[in-house]
């Protein structure tokens, strides 16, 4: 297909628009030219017109920094066959009933000469990638649970047996499509026609409007109660940047008990319809063990995993130097991408300009990886509950944990007088937040294995 054709072919996808919860209007808005300059790039190295593309596009530095990763682990030079990349995306994808991933990379799967027998299932798939399955599984619902036992199983010698440097990149692909999951759930993604493969049950959730987000502006509805929640939140930013909010001598118990108060808040997450028979025929064969998920911290006499001390191991001290170590470059591309995100802003909020957003950035951050037990012992967590209502909290809960769960109803529930843009933001902050937490724990278990 050459490059016009593509162009046609992009006008024609931008014309129905790639998300159910997000307006038409809104993509890309902010920065249109280096938007339409950053997809066309992405379409033309896909040869296709990518809707999560088409979404991340409304922040095109971040788009920029996301795509060259993906670019590395799918495309360029690495320990593992091309399409045994595909084929663990699919794996990864599966775990969350992510349709729209797990169709696109049954395509490109067989675009790089992968064997169609294996896309029957799990069961037709070589014993090597079959072993995979327990960590997929762990670092999809619980991270906290994959230990150097499980990486020491993988790379037991023998003819099924992973390299050290090929296990490494399947972790990185592993995370990178949980996470990515999490992303086009929590946007609302919408299938592409040509990725039906004959059926119905493409759609990204079985939540979602499948009518195009015509008119309706969830992001600038609700009224008077939506512009009070700017403005409480605006004066809570401004009182915690002020250092006014901080009580004198909160002790490190204190600052403990916070934490375990927000990680095992109860918080009711939308329930769960995905043993949806027509979702299970063209994804159930790549899972093994469906019913197996995140586990909430509240139930009643289970016991909490132990705290992750962030500070035991971090990403910037352990994580990147390890995988740099033994995947080189993507250390370096992972590291811009947390890097891009974590520091991305546009200094608005809703109608304001000039807001140094970064107190709520870091709530969001260090929420997301409080829900998976990572704890930073010199953050106080008191101010995610004075930053993050409840709705915003239920949200980035269900899209990190349970994302095959998410309704476009707690996409607009929360933030009401929001862009969308700023809902993709928080959307971005998720997907990396979630994926750095996944790998320091993987990364974490491969230097215990090693030492």
């Amino acid at each position: 297909m050459g490059f016009l054709e593509r162009g046609i072919e992009a006008a024609r996808e931008l014309a129905s628009g790639p998300s159910t919860f997000i307006p038409l209007g809104e993509i890309p808005q902010e920065g249109r030219e280096s938007s339409l300059h950053q997809l066309l790039e992405a379409f033309v190295s896909a040869g296709r017109v990518d809707h999560v593309a088409m979404v991340m596009g409304l922040h095109p530095q971040y788009l920029s920094s996301f795509w060259k990763t993906q670019y590395l682990l799918l495309r360029m030079d690495g320990p593992l066959p091309y399409h045994k990349r595909h084929y663990i995306a699919i794996m990864a994808a599966a775990r969350h009933r992510c349709s729209y991933l797990v169709g696109l990379h049954m395509g490109e799967f067989l675009q790089v000469g992968g064997n169609p027998a294996w896309l029957q299932g799990l069961h037709c798939a070589p014993q090597k990638l079959r072993n995979l399955n327990e960590i997929n599984k762990l670092l999809a619902h619980r991270p906290w649970l994959v230990t150097k036992e499980h990486i020491e199983a993988l790379l037991r010698p023998g003819q099924d047996s992973w390299s050290l440097a090929e296990l490494v990149q399947a972790l990185v692909l592993l995370t990178h499509y949980h996470s990515l999951a999490s992303f086009v759930f929590g946007c609302g993604i919408k299938p592409k026609e040509e990725q039906d493969v004959g059926s119905s049950c493409w759609a990204p959730s079985p939540h979602s409007n499948s009518s195009p987000a015509s008119g309706d502006s969830i992001g600038s509805s609700g009224g008077t109660d939506a512009v009070q929640e700017v403005e409480v939140l605006m004066e809570r930013m401004k009182l915690l940047q002020e250092n006014q909010l901080e009580e004198e001598g909160v002790t490190q118990e204190e600052m403990a008990t916070r934490f375990e108060l927000e990680k095992t808040e109860s918080l009711l997450v939308p329930s769960s319809d995905i043993l949806d028979p027509s979702l299970q025929s063209n994804i159930r064969c790549f899972l093994e063990d469906p019913e197996f998920g995140y586990k909430d911290f509240t139930r009643r006499g289970e016991q909490a995993p132990p705290t992750f001390r962030a500070q035991d191991y971090t990403w910037e001290d352990h994580g990147y130097s390890l995988i740099n170590r033994l995947y080189p470059d993507v250390g370096q591309l992972l590291d811009e991408k947390f890097q891009v995100v974590y520091n991305l802003t546009y200094n608005t909020i809703a109608m304001h300009c000039g807001v140094d957003t970064s107190v709520l950035r870091r709530a969001i951050w260090n929420y997301v990886h409080c829900v998976f037990g990572i704890r930073y012992d010199d953050y106080d967590y008191g101010e995610v509950n004075q930053l993050l209502e409840r709705n915003l909290k239920v949200y980035i809960k269900t899209v990190a944990c349970y994302p095959e769960r998410t309704t476009k109803q707690i996409y607009a529930q929360f933030w009401r007088h929001f862009k969308h843009s700023e809902k993709v933001h928080i959307n971005l902050l998720l997907l990396e937040a979630r994926m750095q937490a996944a790998l320091l724990y993987a990364l974490r278990a491969v230097t215990r294995y090693m030492t």
